[in-house]
């Protein structure tokens, strides 16, 4: 059996070349064999979380795989065809439940059947996407493209006590529609209305939110916009400050968990950062949301958006997307601070 081999060290060297890969492994039914998995990183190999995805994309296509275990550098992983229906995975750590989703949610979204999902884990670690992230940016975009998914949340599972749980349904299509995402989100002077400001906390006193808020507000001068604590129960304590500006087809959120030790006023500096350098820029995509989209237009065909200057993981993951599709998705600079990416 021939295997299609890909270098888990190329560009930042972290669990997106995997979770890439297994995508397109299951989308193209071609076989792979991952070297060098997370090579990058302090502790290299699956943790946790990577080996839920392997286990989670090989249960939805019933694939056969070799060297599938904790700790693992090296694996191979022969697709099958993908059957949609009902699925649940627990992680059992505070890793990211998102990033599990995200690995097998692209070719569910184009099975021939709806599928619903279960996850047990992290939903709001600080190191991946969130479930709000998921909830309020991602799956918009996902269903302008003809995807429909309900989230039902159980429980929030902050890091390090992780134990959150939810089930995402999905409704699939035929073929992806392209999206074309490439006017800023909105005319920031006068659409205060477009703009909100979150603080998500649980076990924590309720006035750390209030001060995040209040200082992004002054930062941004953002005091007509909507801004609310939203006390959640979780089984340890957490903090998640988002910043979300509205457009025409979606929401970019901007977000910062907050850490023990790291001031409100520092985690609201953070998040309101991100927010200036994107509006600067009069991106139509933050950096975020924009690595994620690029194995949507992939797997669509075609598709464009702006974004800010494209960090290092979205350069590896449109290398991995090149080798495994043999589609090149371009990044033009057309400013200083903004880029376009597209598929033509």
């Amino acid at each position: 059996m021939k295997y299609m081999i890909i270098d888990g060290s190329q560009g930042e060297g972290g669990g997106q070349v995997l979770r890439t890969a297994l995508t397109l492994s299951i989308f193209t039914q071609q076989n792979i064999e991952l070297i060098n998995i997370r090579a990058g990183r302090k502790k290299t190999g699956l943790l946790r979380q990577h080996l839920t995805s392997v286990l989670a994309a090989q249960e939805i296509c019933g694939a056969i795989t070799e060297g599938v275990e904790l700790g693992s550098t090296r694996i191979r992983f022969s697709p099958g065809k993908v059957k949609s229906g009902n699925f649940q995975f627990a992680i059992g750590t505070a890793g990211s439940t998102v990033l599990v989703c995200q690995t097998i949610l692209p070719v569910l979204a184009l099975a021939k059947g709806s599928s619903t999902i279960t996850f047990e884990g992290g939903t709001h670690n600080g190191m991946s996407p969130s479930l709000s992230f998921l909830e309020q940016s991602f799956l918009p975009v996902l269903k302008s493209m003809g995807v429909n998914c309900n989230v039902r949340i159980s429980t929030l599972g902050f890091y390090p006590a992780g134990g959150g749980k939810w089930q995402i349904v999905i409704e699939p299509t035929q073929a992806l529609k392209p999206i074309h995402l490439t006017d800023a989100g909105c005319d920031f002077a006068s659409d205060m209305d477009n703009c909100s400001l979150n603080a998500l906390i649980s076990l924590l006193p309720a006035s750390i939110g209030q001060r995040e808020i209040t200082k992004a507000q002054e930062i941004l001068d953002w005091q007509d916009a909507l801004g609310q604590v939203q006390e959640v129960t979780t089984p340890g304590p957490g903090n998640s400050f988002q910043l979300c500006i509205d457009s025409k087809t979606h929401r970019n959120v901007f977000e910062v968990v907050g850490e023990l030790g790291v001031s409100a006023e520092r985690v609201a500096k953070r998040a309101a950062g991100r927010v200036n350098k994107y509006i600067y820029a009069q991106a139509a995509v933050e950096e975020h949301l924009a690595d994620q989209l690029l194995l949507l237009i992939a797997l669509a065909g075609s598709g464009s958006f702006t974004t800010t200057k494209p960090s290092l993981h979205t350069s590896t993951n449109v290398d991995v997307i090149k080798q495994l599709l043999g589609k090149e998705i371009l990044l033009k600079q057309l400013t200083d601070t903004l880029w376009r990416v597209s598929l033509e």
